[in-house]
């Protein structure tokens, strides 16, 4: 390659978001759900794998125990974790301080709040939270806490140096399941300390289909001296095969894995819950970066759980996208942060909330948010919508992980928004119990009953045979089941044949046939041309 040849990124290049060597996802973003999960998550394990490295590597080779809490390094790299451990805890101290803060705060309005007025407890908030917690009563007399999130995000409490990404070469679908295991140093890998937001963040992505010669290329991406041989191999003279958009007179939509879909008329293109593929050689067919549009017009997100707002992804067509729809939240609330602040936060510039029966015009239709029920163990989590998209005559419904616990909301919504062509939705009906994700933010420990019995399910067949009906579907689609081997590093879900949630989607698939619906369930890649 000369000096002067114009480089592309190469499309199996994956890039990793880290927070403090570890795999970022939105709630390692605010400040208070971002400490919780620094003490009750990654010390934890970190000291867990320290004390007992030999259980951590058997246990990751246990198809059972998949997902669980387990470093994957094969019980090795032991100084490297130790040196991780004690730097989190020293350059970290003030969010260790903050943890401890809320858990004191849970504690204090537990033992002290009975009803009176809270006015006197605000001399006994612990001291990194004064000023940024609201005491309050719910109607019943119940004590919690309001945090002020624009400020938490001002503080010494949000530290972007924390924030970088890393560059390395991908061949498969393998890789370790990421929330589990930090992300260490290696010769392959190029480490890159840029906060999130930063404009170089977008240059680089951009190279995939903008290309420029190696030395502007780093006048745009502050590369360590000593990686820069390594990160001139990330990049091919070859050009990637051009986008060619939709330019008919109806609807078009790709299934890109788990609950990813495309949208696009001749004038408008959407993407739901971007989480796409690395392009290398595989049996499994699958669209990839390489297929998405130039400009994406709206990038909607229906919930904030890790496989549904994929940073990895997002990060990438940041540069390319126009608008950010997200769900609002419930003000506040520790355990429902405003996925608006995150996203803004982290860098993109026009994001809105919408929320339920809101309506959002554009050419040629509208997306309208729907009430999301279930699939959060019961927490008052407001941060869950569904979308009706209404699109050259056509309407589509995308459900993604709603749990139809009550019907009658169903009842309710199609009285005013009437039948819909196609229908998606999730069905992963077992679900994770409530601790798998939410555990470091709870104060107390929950009883193991207790936290069995609240999953993070979809529907069951009796669950979206009911939504299929009370909505008239022609198509359904079953998706957002985590079966993409792609999506293992974040999901860890290995299916058979005798799974529930297979067994479960088989019997609805099984059931709209024998009633002449066109039924699915998405795997890999799916193209459909509404005319």
């Amino acid at each position: 390659m000369s000096e002067s040849e114009p480089l592309y990124l190469s499309s199996n290049i994956q890039a990793e978001p880290l927070i403090d060597h570890w795999y970022a996802w939105s709630h390692l973003i605010p400040p208070a759900t971002a400490a919780r999960n620094i003490t009750e998550r990654h010390l934890k394990i970190m000291d867990s794998y320290l004390n007992a490295p030999q259980v951590h590597a058997a246990a990751v080779k246990n198809p059972k125990m998949l997902g669980g809490p387990f470093i994957d390094y094969d019980g090795k790299r032991l100084d490297e974790i130790r040196a991780l451990r004690d730097r989190t805890k020293t350059e970290r101290a003030d969010m260790l301080a903050l943890s401890a803060a809320i858990a004191e705060l849970d504690n204090l309005l537990k033992s002290s709040a009975k009803g009176f007025a809270l006015t006197s407890l605000y001399d006994s908030v612990p001291a990194p939270l004064r000023g940024y917690a609201e005491l309050i009563y719910d109607l019943n007399n119940n004590a919690s806490f309001r945090l002020i999130e624009p400020l938490l995000y001002r503080s010494k409490y949000h530290d972007t140096s924390t924030q970088s990404l890393m560059l390395s070469r991908t061949e498969s679908d393998e890789r370790p399941f990421v929330l589990s295991t930090p992300r260490l140093e290696d010769d392959e890998s190029v480490h890159l300390r840029v906060p999130f937001h930063d404009e170089s963040v977008d240059s680089l992505f951009r190279l995939k289909k903008e290309p420029r010669p190696f030395n502007e290329i780093l006048d745009l991406v502050n590369v360590p001296e000593k990686d820069r041989e390594l990160f001139r191999t990330f990049f091919t003279p070859q050009a990637p095969r051009p986008y060619k958009p939709y330019d008919g007179e109806g609807v078009r939509w790709r299934y890109f894995g788990h609950a990813c879909i495309l949208i696009e008329t001749a004038g408008v293109s959407m993407l739901f819950d971007p989480v796409v593929s690395y392009s290398y050689e595989s049996q499994i067919s699958r669209y990839t970066f390489e297929d998405l549009p130039d400009h994406i017009d709206y990038v909607l997100l229906t919930h904030n759980h890790q496989d549904h707002v994929m940073f990895e992804t997002l990060f990438q067509i940041r540069h390319k996208v126009g608008t950010v729809i997200v769900p609002k939240s419930v003000d506040g609330s520790l355990q429902d942060p405003s996925m608006k602040l995150v996203f803004e936060k982290c860098g993109f510039k026009n994001v809105i909330e919408l929320g339920e029966m809101e309506e959002l015009p554009f050419k040629g239709g509208s997306i309208t948010g729907l009430p999301f029920f279930g699939e959060h163990s019961d927490l008052n989590v407001r941060s869950k919508i569904a979308f009706l998209v209404h699109a050259n005559g056509h309407k589509l419904m995308f459900a993604a992980d709603s749990c139809n616990v009550e019907p009658r909301l169903y009842e309710h919504i199609v009285r005013e928004v009437g039948t819909v062509d196609a229908l998606f939705l999730g069905m992963e009906c077992d679900g994770a119990p409530l601790t798998w994700l939410y555990g470091p933010l709870l104060s107390t420990r929950i009883d193991r009953a207790q936290d069995e019995s609240r999953r993070l399910s979809g529907s069951n067949y009796e669950q979206a045979a009911s939504i299929v009906e009370m909505f008239g579907c022609k198509e359904v689609y079953v998706y957002a089941m985590g079966q993409e081997p792609w999506l293992n590093y974040v999901m860890s879900i290995k299916y058979t044949e005798e799974s529930r949630p297979i067994v479960e989607s088989n019997k609805l698939m099984q059931a709209c046939h024998a009633r002449g619906i066109v039924g699915e369930r998405l795997f890999g890649e799916k193209e459909i041309f509404l005319s």
